[in-house]
């Protein structure tokens, strides 16, 4: 039987002197425990946000941009060409050598001026055998005639049969048809003649001579054939340019442009259209347009090049966006346009002028919404989206 304790038995586990003189060990251990419990409290918390930070980490980053209204003059600069008023290849009509050429390049030349001559011993042979064949035609009419006369009046007196009247009147008919062709023959061999003298057609500059004396010419200007000269028409030259089909209906006759040659020699030249083709290229969606310019102190030189500058009135401006601003799908073009929500909206837009940086907008936007730029292939109309820090305004032309 267990006895209680007395003054004298040994103290409890605990008791001793080392409890009396360390009491803050048990609110230590409480403090632990408090600690651990609110470490693993503080990670359930980061494992059930994580995901979600995570998620908005994911999600695209776009910058914004807003609609712009277009300036009321479109300025358009396009390459452009300078050719002659007239320009043309001159080649012999008659076959034969070169004898003797008096014109050369840089030499300008009047209307009929004589710019070289053609030796052509075959068409001469050609045409005396011509002429000799013509003299005796001629004797043979003259003599048909007569003895057709002739019998006619031994008709009258009965001497001779009406059938041998007949046959005489035929024979001179027939010799008359041929007296004729040896005319026309000797007629055709004498243009040929004429021929030798090579002229100018209109007046203007020699820009190309290509043969020298004594080369063999051939008529006709068909392949293979070498052109005798080159005639260009200078005191009146034509700018030729293509406008984009989405400027064709401002591009009208009358409209001014600025012709810059791009050499040095002083200011733009001034110029209007003069003709326009009235169709637009299927090929390459142009109008093909013609400036008349004068060429005053022959500054202009034809198969220059030049930049032709328009600045097109637009009756009707309408809002531009930055090309990179469109989503092409297949059922459309569309833009992304993002709300206060942050989600992303996709609308069907149609689209105006293009000029490789910015696009109008006919339709599908009012003109107060907020477009994203470089929208991603993927994206989704209620897609959440991340906006870029800043806006990017529209830079105007």
């Amino acid at each position: 039987m267990t006895s209680p304790l007395t003054p004298q038995d040994p103290a409890p586990l605990g008791a001793g002197p080392a409890a009396r003189r360390h009491p803050w060990r048990p609110l230590a251990l409480a403090a632990l425990l408090l600690l651990g419990g609110a470490a693993a409290l503080i990670a359930r918390r980061a494992d059930a946000v994580a995901p979600a930070a995570s998620a908005e980490l994911n999600l695209p980053v776009l910058r914004l941009v807003g609609l712009s209204q277009a300036p009321t003059t479109q300025t358009v600069l396009l390459p452009g060409s300078v050719r002659a008023a007239q320009d043309t290849p001159i080649y012999a009509r008659t076959s034969g050598y070169l004898r003797r050429w008096l014109v050369d390049i840089g030499t300008p030349v009047k209307a009929g001026q004589l710019l070289a001559e053609i030796e052509t011993p075959e068409v001469d042979e050609s045409l005396h055998q011509a002429e000799a064949a013509l003299a005796r035609a001629q004797a043979d009419a003259e003599l048909a005639h007569v003895t057709a006369a002739r019998w006619q009046e031994l008709a009258t007196t009965r001497a001779v049969a009406r059938q041998d009247v007949d046959q005489k009147a035929a024979d001179a008919h027939a010799k008359q048809a041929l007296l004729e062709g040896a005319q026309a023959d000797v007629a055709r061999l004498r243009e040929l003649e004429s021929f030798k003298r090579v002229t100018a057609p209109f007046a203007g500059v020699i820009t190309a001579r290509r043969v020298d004396v004594g080369a063999l010419v051939s008529a006709g200007s068909a392949g293979g054939v070498t052109e005798l000269f080159h005639l260009s028409q200078n005191r009146e030259l034509r700018v030729t340019t293509d406008v984009p089909q989405a400027y064709a209906a401002l591009a009208t006759v009358g409209q001014a442009a600025r012709v810059d040659l791009g050499d040095g020699g002083g200011q733009p030249l001034v110029a209007h259209i003069s003709r326009r083709a009235e169709a637009i290229d299927p090929l390459t969606r142009t109008l093909h347009v013609e400036l008349d310019v004068a060429n005053a102190g022959n500054r202009l030189l034809p198969g220059a090049s030049a930049q032709v500058s328009f600045a097109f009135a637009d009756p009707a401006p309408h809002p531009v966006l930055p090309v990179n601003a469109l989503l092409f799908r297949p059922a459309g073009t569309e833009v992304a346009v993002v709300g206060a929500d942050g989600r992303a909206r996709l609308v069907p837009v149609t689209l105006g002028r293009n000029d490789g940086r910015q696009v109008q907008v006919l339709r599908g936007l009012s003109g107060s919404e907020r477009v994203a730029l470089d929208p991603p292939d993927s994206l989704a109309s209620g897609d959440r989206v991340r906006v870029a820090a800043g806006d990017v305004p529209v830079k105007e032309h």
